[in-house]
């Protein structure tokens, strides 16, 4: 595959609120005319709150909304997402929109926690209320640190779900270094979360992570986009395949993206989404320092 680059669609500005630093993340969920990114806008001390962006859906490059207060905020003192809230997984149930989001809470002996919460929404997609305060991917003894969803899938009569999943830091050159892979679960009902699922991706020598597994299927076929990075590289765009969605074939070389020479992607690309939207397939992504000037996209070119 090839993907031209068309380059950002939003960048972030000086709002001077909550949403000073970055649109992390960005999270699809599309409407009859429009294309919704749930972004994590982080402020001026780094704390991210879930918001949106509406992109015109026959012409992404046009900002039709930002929303103008947090569809959900940070979680009380003490909870598992009191220091931040990111979007990573969304979908629709009915009438209700399950968006799951990645909860960070600061450690002393470990940098920081990642697990995974449920806001719910009752009135497409304005607002969203937690399920519970608590994590609905939950530590376990596999997964003690890094637990959280990037796709929702409702397939064969389930859910399935590909997350991100670990338990260690490791010491790198100047600071220590989260230590993530690729798993895979099903739930019957989206909220009860099995406590152990399938490890499906792994790391390869020199890396340390492999992040924000998108996935789609395609006919019979499943693809998956995602980032991986070692010390020496940040975060790259990587690719895989698979017939059942849990076998998977690496392919990162056949992903058809790479940095740019300079500019906002030049250093970074990561936090992958694909979408299919009429006859076109466009690829999402952050670029530089976890997308502080925001995210852009790219085309698949037909071949």
């Amino acid at each position: 595959m090839k993907w031209k680059k068309k380059g950002l669609i939003f960048r972030t500005q000086n709002f001077n609120d909550w949403r000073d630093n970055s649109a992390l993340q960005p999270t699809p969920l599309i409407f009859n005319d429009k294309i919704r990114f749930y972004v994590g806008f982080r402020d001026k001390n780094g704390i991210s709150r879930i918001g949106y962006i509406d992109l015109d859906k026959n012409n992404p490059e046009k900002v039709l909304k930002v929303s103008p207060n947090p569809v959900l905020d940070i979680g009380k003192d003490g909870a598992f997402d009191e220091f931040g809230v990111v979007p990573s997984a969304i979908i629709r149930r009915g009438k209700k929109i399950y968006m799951y989001y990645a909860g960070y809470q600061l450690g002393k002996k470990v940098r920081f926690l990642v697990l995974s919460g449920l806001a719910i929404s009752e009135d497409d997609g304005e607002t969203f209320t937690r399920y519970s305060s608590v994590p609905v991917f939950e530590r376990t003894d596999s997964e003690m640190l890094f637990r959280v969803p990037h796709t929702v899938m409702f397939d064969d009569d389930k859910f399935k779900f590909w997350y991100g999943g670990g338990s260690e830091f490791i010491q790198g050159k100047d600071k220590t270094l989260p230590v993530y892979d690729v798993r895979y679960l099903e739930s019957k009902d989206g909220l009860d979360i099995p406590k152990e699922g399938k490890t499906i991706l792994k790391t390869q020598e020199n890396e340390y992570r492999i992040g924000r597994p998108f996935v789609i299927k395609k006919e019979n076929n499943f693809m998956m986009f995602y980032g991986y990075s070692s010390e020496d590289k940040h975060y790259q765009l990587g690719y895989a395949m698979s017939k059942d969605g849990l076998n998977w074939v690496r392919d990162d070389e056949n992903v058809g993206i790479e940095l740019s020479a300079e500019g906002w992607d030049s250093e970074m690309m990561a936090y992958p989404c694909v979408l299919e939207v009429s006859d076109k397939t466009y690829l999402f992504y952050n670029g530089n320092n976890y997308g502080e000037d925001g995210f852009g996209y790219a085309e698949l070119l037909v071949r």
